[in-house]
């Protein structure tokens, strides 16, 4: 039978233990922060979850463009909220609870993380709550003294949100993302620094939720490594719901002052706010782990270098999750988890293909994307035909209110073949799929075309652009709409 020593429980090193279970190893899995890792604890989960009250949040400040009001309240267009100066309020119809929603948010990551506790115990997995270092490139030893050798080790350890040297977090005022959930009070004034997907995820959900935010950006624009088109949009429904954007500033410093926090920009100008959090990115969690003394090689960024196998440069270490620095999503991780124990024992596998993964930013509305991406397109990198269609003029859309977002198709030029798309939509991470299906198994946007959607549905504007893909004279007649 075959020893598996797993280090870290997240989503790489659980899916991996069901794996090898199921294929009859015997799998000890060390795990010192709960299983389900940061994904499940600290960060995907709780934040999703929370991200749920902020979208009940926005459907209320959107519901007087449908007919609902309050008794003597005027409607109002789509896309609106009342209110006025320069950070609008959604209609005081609810109260956000902040100690409420904070203790909804925890007790279901706990819940989750118990689940996938129970499902390793019924798989025969061996769970053992410590930390753990190599010791040796088949050998994982804990601080309570234990030892487990296996005939594979894979490593799990995932990453952590980094820190500033000029903005310590202090859990209080300044804060990182795994924070945010201890607050007693939603933030008065939110400073957000970062624009990324995890700054652009809270900024949208905090001001859903009642308080003002300010948005800093290094860059040009928010969301400066997904698609353009999408990334205007977003930047432009934060600006019309009171998110004061701060493009092309960079924070020097942040500290506390009083009851609030003062965030300096590298350009002399000044920040005020209640909070501040930092979205400034993750760091691997390989340091102090034994991993370089068993000749593991790490990369610039001191994250674990693996290939498409998950393995590393040590015959039988494996690594997957957010510790390699392949791609910060938990279902990537999981992938690379599940492709390290088919390799190591012995089954038919697929090397990973990041070509066929989608991604999702929860923002609202959400950015879904998968395949080839507009960077390529325009680099030439990729030779690829483009159609957009805005969600406006879906008929599903029009009835919910929906005026924001889009779809877009990338398909090969003579071929047809589906190669990537990008949805931005409510609930664009569930109406990407379909997209996903057709670059994954190498579909045509005539096959795409000819799938019956259901009458009215969002989804029914990935069929029709799939069309508009197929005909130029239908592309001509759009390009006057435009």
């Amino acid at each position: 039978m075959s020893r598996i020593v797993i280090l870290g429980g997240g989503p790489g090193g659980y899916e991996a233990a069901l794996v090898a279970a199921s294929l009859g190893a015997a799998v000890t899995l060390v795990d010192s922060d709960g299983v389900g890792g940061a994904c499940v604890l600290t960060d995907c989960v709780p934040s999703k979850t929370l991200i749920a009250t902020s979208e009940t949040m926005t459907s209320v400040a959107a519901a007087p463009a449908l007919g609902v009001i309050r008794r003597g309240q005027p409607a109002r267009p789509a896309g609106t909220w009342e209110g006025s100066g320069p950070h609008l309020t959604p209609p005081e119809v609810l109260t956000v609870e902040a100690k409420r929603v904070n203790s909804r948010v925890l007790e279901l990551a706990a819940a989750q993380s118990r689940d996938i506790e129970a499902r390793l115990a019924r798989e025969k997995v061996n769970v053992v709550h410590a930390k753990g270092r190599l010791v040796g490139p088949q050998a994982v030893e804990t601080d309570q003294g234990d030892c487990f050798v296996g005939d594979v080790v894979l490593i799990a350890t995932g990453a952590s949100p980094r820190d500033l040297a000029t903005a310590e977090p202090d859990g209080e005022r300044i804060l990182t993302w795994q924070q945010l959930y201890e607050l007693p009070e939603i933030p008065e004034h939110l400073v957000v620094v970062g624009s990324g997907v995890t700054g652009a995820e809270f900024a949208s959900a905090y001001r859903a939720l009642g308080a003002a935010v300010t948005l800093v950006s290094s860059r040009e624009r928010v969301l400066p490594g997904e698609d353009p088109d999408a990334a205007m949009v977003i930047e432009d429904v934060f600006r019309r719901r009171g998110i004061e954007v701060l493009n092309r500033s960079r924070a020097a410093s942040v500290r506390r002052i009083g009851d609030g926090v003062l965030v300096e920009l590298t350009d002399g100008r000044t920040v005020t706010g209640s909070h501040a959090l930092m979205a400034v990115g993750s760091v691997p969690r390989t340091k102090g782990i034994g991993l370089t003394e068993v000749g593991i090689r790490l990369g610039s960024g001191g994250h674990v270098v693996v290939d498409r196998m998950s393995r590393t440069s040590v015959p039988g270490v494996y690594a997957a999750g957010d510790c390699t620095g392949v791609l910060p999503l938990a279902s990537v991780a999981a992938m690379q988890g599940r492709i390290a124990m088919w390799h190591a024992l012995g089954e038919s596998v697929t090397p990973l293909r990041l070509g066929t993964v989608s991604s999702n930013i929860f923002t609202e509305p959400e950015i879904a994307t998968v395949g080839v991406t507009q960077r390529m397109k325009d680099s030439g990198t990729i030779a690829a035909e483009v159609i957009t269609l805005p969600l406006a003029r879906n008929p599903r859309a029009k009835m919910l209110g929906i005026t924001d977002g889009f779809v877009k198709l990338f398909c090969r030029p003579g071929s047809g073949s589906v190669l990537g798309g990008v949805v931005v939509a409510p609930r664009a991470s569930e109406l990407i799929l379909s997209i996903s299906l057709a670059v994954a198994n190498g579909l045509t946007a005539e096959q795409l075309a000819h799938t019956f959607a259901i009458y009215p549905s969002l989804s029914g504007s990935i069929t029709e652009v799939a069309r508009m893909m197929r005909s130029e004279d239908l592309f001509a007649d759009f390009e006057d709409t435009l």
